[in-house]
């Protein structure tokens, strides 16, 4: 198991970014790798599962395991295939706008493949 930590800072204020990630509906628009997200939940929680459909239409399961609002914290789990990923995303205030990081567990090989479409996103995610 290997575990990558990536960051990025934008102009966009963190509430904003929180919601970005809270709300399944609103990640297509920042993260282009994802076309639809499927679940039936408007805000994700513990236990919120749904699957990602990819760019390229491959669909991935996943599986909320926490979510703290009061500091801007969420892990879930994402599953494709045989291949487990466990994802710590947090959001923080900095001067001027917000910064978040990503911390991804899983196979050395899909981190990766993965890093550069999260990097991506990530700048995606923060800007104003």
């Amino acid at each position: 198991m290997a575990v990558l930590t990536l960051r990025a800072e934008g102009s966009a204020q963190p509430e904003d970014v929180w919601l970005r990630y809270v709300v399944p509906a609103r990640w297509p628009s920042w993260s282009p790798q994802i076309r639809a997200v499927r679940v039936d939940a408007e805000r994700i929680a513990p236990g919120t599962r749904g699957e990602i459909v990819s760019l390229f239409g491959v669909t991935a399961a996943f599986t909320v395991e926490s979510v703290d609002d009061a500091r801007w914290r969420w892990v879930w789990r994402v599953r494709l295939g045989p291949v487990r990923l466990r994802l710590h995303h947090e959001v923080g205030r900095r001067p001027g706008g917000s910064a978040t990081t990503l911390r991804i567990e899983g196979p050395a090989v899909a981190l990766a493949t993965y890093a550069g479409p999260a990097r991506w996103a990530l700048g995606r995610l923060v800007r104003g």
